[in-house]
Protein backbone atom coordinates (compact mmCIF):
# COMPACT_ATOMS: atom_id res chain seq x y z
CA UNK A 1 0.00 0.00 0.00
CA UNK A 2 0.97 3.33 -0.87
CA UNK A 3 1.19 5.69 2.17
CA UNK A 4 2.70 7.44 4.22
CA UNK A 5 2.74 10.15 7.44
CA UNK A 6 4.88 12.93 7.84
CA UNK A 7 5.45 15.18 11.60
CA UNK A 8 6.64 18.77 10.86
CA UNK A 9 7.18 21.18 13.86
CA UNK A 10 8.21 24.96 13.80
CA UNK A 11 8.34 28.00 15.80
CA UNK A 12 4.85 28.72 14.25
CA UNK A 13 3.47 25.55 13.17
CA UNK A 14 2.90 21.70 14.40
CA UNK A 15 1.63 19.63 11.17
CA UNK A 16 1.05 15.66 11.05
CA UNK A 17 -0.09 14.17 8.00
CA UNK A 18 -0.84 10.57 6.88
CA UNK A 19 -1.86 10.25 3.24
CA UNK A 20 -3.04 6.82 1.26
CA UNK A 21 -2.58 7.49 -2.13
CA UNK A 22 -4.66 4.11 -3.08
CA UNK A 23 -7.62 4.83 -0.62
CA UNK A 24 -11.42 5.67 -0.74
CA UNK A 25 -11.56 9.11 -0.14
CA UNK A 26 -11.83 9.05 3.83
CA UNK A 27 -10.55 11.50 5.31
CA UNK A 28 -10.54 13.68 9.02
CA UNK A 29 -9.49 17.06 8.69
CA UNK A 30 -8.66 19.62 11.70
CA UNK A 31 -7.34 22.71 10.96
CA UNK A 32 -7.95 26.32 12.33
CA UNK A 33 -8.33 27.72 9.29
CA UNK A 34 -12.27 26.55 8.11
CA UNK A 35 -11.64 27.16 4.74
CA UNK A 36 -7.96 25.49 4.47
CA UNK A 37 -9.68 22.18 6.02
CA UNK A 38 -12.85 21.96 3.51
CA UNK A 39 -10.26 22.23 0.73
CA UNK A 40 -8.36 19.43 1.96
CA UNK A 41 -11.88 17.62 2.57
CA UNK A 42 -12.50 18.35 -0.96
CA UNK A 43 -9.03 17.02 -2.08
CA UNK A 44 -9.37 14.19 -0.14
CA UNK A 45 -12.89 13.06 -1.74
CA UNK A 46 -12.36 14.06 -4.67
CA UNK A 47 -8.68 12.42 -5.87
CA UNK A 48 -10.10 9.27 -3.76
CA UNK A 49 -6.83 9.98 -1.11
CA UNK A 50 -7.34 9.02 2.31
CA UNK A 51 -6.06 11.82 4.33
CA UNK A 52 -5.55 12.63 8.11
CA UNK A 53 -4.69 15.93 9.01
CA UNK A 54 -3.98 17.90 12.23
CA UNK A 55 -2.68 21.06 11.88
CA UNK A 56 -2.18 24.15 14.83
CA UNK A 57 -0.51 27.17 14.00
CA UNK A 58 -0.02 30.91 14.83
CA UNK A 59 -3.73 31.85 13.05
CA UNK A 60 -3.54 34.43 15.58
CA UNK A 61 -1.26 36.34 13.35
CA UNK A 62 -1.92 35.03 9.70
CA UNK A 63 -3.46 31.64 8.40
CA UNK A 64 -0.52 32.05 6.33
CA UNK A 65 1.77 30.26 8.12
CA UNK A 66 -0.58 27.05 8.45
CA UNK A 67 -1.65 27.11 4.73
CA UNK A 68 1.64 27.15 3.48
CA UNK A 69 3.06 24.29 6.05
CA UNK A 70 0.12 22.18 5.24
CA UNK A 71 1.10 22.45 1.24
CA UNK A 72 4.79 21.42 2.07
CA UNK A 73 3.76 18.73 4.89
CA UNK A 74 1.62 16.94 2.26
CA UNK A 75 4.27 17.23 -0.64
CA UNK A 76 6.24 15.40 2.01
CA UNK A 77 3.96 12.78 2.67
CA UNK A 78 3.33 12.15 -0.79
CA UNK A 79 6.07 11.86 -1.82
CA UNK A 80 7.23 9.59 0.45
CA UNK A 81 3.91 7.51 -0.47
CA UNK A 82 5.39 7.17 -4.09
CA UNK A 83 8.19 5.22 -2.95
CA UNK A 84 10.68 4.52 -5.96
CA UNK A 85 7.64 5.82 -8.41
CA UNK A 86 7.70 2.49 -10.55
CA UNK A 87 4.49 1.75 -12.48
CA UNK A 88 3.17 5.31 -12.07
CA UNK A 89 1.86 7.61 -15.08
CA UNK A 90 3.53 9.66 -13.83
CA UNK A 91 1.33 12.86 -15.96
CA UNK A 92 -1.58 13.93 -14.72
CA UNK A 93 -4.07 16.90 -15.86
CA UNK A 94 -7.80 18.27 -15.81
CA UNK A 95 -10.10 21.06 -16.62
CA UNK A 96 -12.48 21.61 -13.70
CA UNK A 97 -16.08 23.57 -13.63
CA UNK A 98 -17.55 24.87 -10.60
CA UNK A 99 -20.26 26.97 -11.49
CA UNK A 100 -18.96 29.87 -13.40
CA UNK A 101 -15.15 28.72 -12.38
CA UNK A 102 -13.05 26.88 -14.79
CA UNK A 103 -9.33 25.61 -13.60
CA UNK A 104 -6.42 23.96 -15.43
CA UNK A 105 -4.38 21.99 -13.40
CA UNK A 106 -1.23 19.35 -15.04
CA UNK A 107 1.21 17.45 -13.12
CA UNK A 108 4.38 15.92 -14.20
CA UNK A 109 5.83 13.63 -11.07
CA UNK A 110 9.35 14.83 -12.65
CA UNK A 111 12.31 15.01 -9.53
CA UNK A 112 12.36 18.64 -10.92
CA UNK A 113 10.27 20.99 -8.50
CA UNK A 114 8.43 23.83 -10.34
CA UNK A 115 5.58 25.60 -10.05
CA UNK A 116 3.86 27.55 -12.00
CA UNK A 117 0.32 29.64 -11.36
CA UNK A 118 -2.00 32.21 -12.94
CA UNK A 119 -4.99 33.75 -11.03
CA UNK A 120 -5.63 36.85 -13.58
CA UNK A 121 -4.66 38.40 -10.17
CA UNK A 122 -7.98 38.02 -8.43
CA UNK A 123 -7.36 39.14 -4.74
CA UNK A 124 -9.88 39.41 -1.96
CA UNK A 125 -11.26 37.11 1.42
CA UNK A 126 -12.89 34.34 1.37
CA UNK A 127 -14.39 34.40 4.85
CA UNK A 128 -11.17 35.02 6.87
CA UNK A 129 -9.05 32.90 4.29
CA UNK A 130 -6.57 35.55 1.69
CA UNK A 131 -7.05 34.20 -1.63
CA UNK A 132 -3.97 34.28 -2.57
CA UNK A 133 -2.97 31.41 0.20
CA UNK A 134 -3.50 29.09 -2.75
CA UNK A 135 -0.32 29.62 -4.23
CA UNK A 136 1.28 29.76 -0.90
CA UNK A 137 -0.61 25.87 -0.51
CA UNK A 138 0.60 24.52 -4.10
CA UNK A 139 3.73 25.88 -4.21
CA UNK A 140 4.91 23.85 -0.61
CA UNK A 141 3.13 21.11 -1.82
CA UNK A 142 4.44 21.44 -5.50
CA UNK A 143 8.60 22.09 -4.24
CA UNK A 144 7.94 19.19 -1.42
CA UNK A 145 6.46 16.96 -3.93
CA UNK A 146 9.81 17.63 -6.49
CA UNK A 147 6.86 17.71 -8.99
CA UNK A 148 6.31 20.38 -11.55
CA UNK A 149 3.02 21.66 -11.24
CA UNK A 150 0.62 24.17 -13.23
CA UNK A 151 -2.31 25.73 -12.03
CA UNK A 152 -4.22 28.08 -14.33
CA UNK A 153 -7.61 30.00 -13.51
CA UNK A 154 -9.38 30.09 -17.04
CA UNK A 155 -12.32 31.75 -15.92
CA UNK A 156 -14.52 32.91 -12.30
CA UNK A 157 -15.36 35.93 -10.49
CA UNK A 158 -16.46 33.89 -7.16
CA UNK A 159 -12.95 33.14 -5.12
CA UNK A 160 -15.14 30.46 -3.42
CA UNK A 161 -15.64 28.91 -6.75
CA UNK A 162 -12.25 29.16 -8.00
CA UNK A 163 -10.56 28.46 -4.96
CA UNK A 164 -12.78 25.22 -4.58
CA UNK A 165 -12.22 24.21 -8.73
CA UNK A 166 -8.46 24.41 -7.98
CA UNK A 167 -8.39 22.29 -5.24
CA UNK A 168 -10.88 19.52 -7.40
CA UNK A 169 -8.45 19.99 -10.08
CA UNK A 170 -5.64 19.07 -8.80
CA UNK A 171 -7.19 16.37 -7.00
CA UNK A 172 -8.10 14.55 -10.17
CA UNK A 173 -4.56 14.93 -11.75
CA UNK A 174 -2.73 14.31 -8.37
CA UNK A 175 -5.04 10.59 -9.11
CA UNK A 176 -4.34 10.52 -12.86
CA UNK A 177 -0.51 10.98 -12.46
CA UNK A 178 0.01 8.63 -9.42
CA UNK A 179 -2.38 5.42 -11.51
CA UNK A 180 -0.50 2.47 -11.31
CA UNK A 181 -0.21 1.11 -14.74
CA UNK A 182 3.11 -0.02 -16.24
CA UNK A 183 6.31 -1.83 -14.49
CA UNK A 184 9.08 0.30 -14.45
CA UNK A 185 10.43 3.91 -13.93
CA UNK A 186 8.27 6.14 -16.53
CA UNK A 187 11.32 7.76 -17.24
CA UNK A 188 14.41 7.31 -20.12
CA UNK A 189 16.65 7.98 -17.36
CA UNK A 190 15.42 5.03 -15.23
CA UNK A 191 15.22 7.24 -12.10
CA UNK A 192 12.75 10.51 -11.90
Amino acid sequence: MREAEVFRETKETKIKIYINLDGRGNYNVRTPVGFLTHMLESFARHGKFDLEVEAEGDVHVSHHHTVEDCGIVLGQAFLKALGDKKGIRRYGYSIIPMDEALVLSSIDISGRPLFFYEDKGLRGKITEFDFELIWEFFKGFALESRSTLHIKVIDGKILHHIAEACFKSFAITLKEAVKLEGEGVPSTKGVI
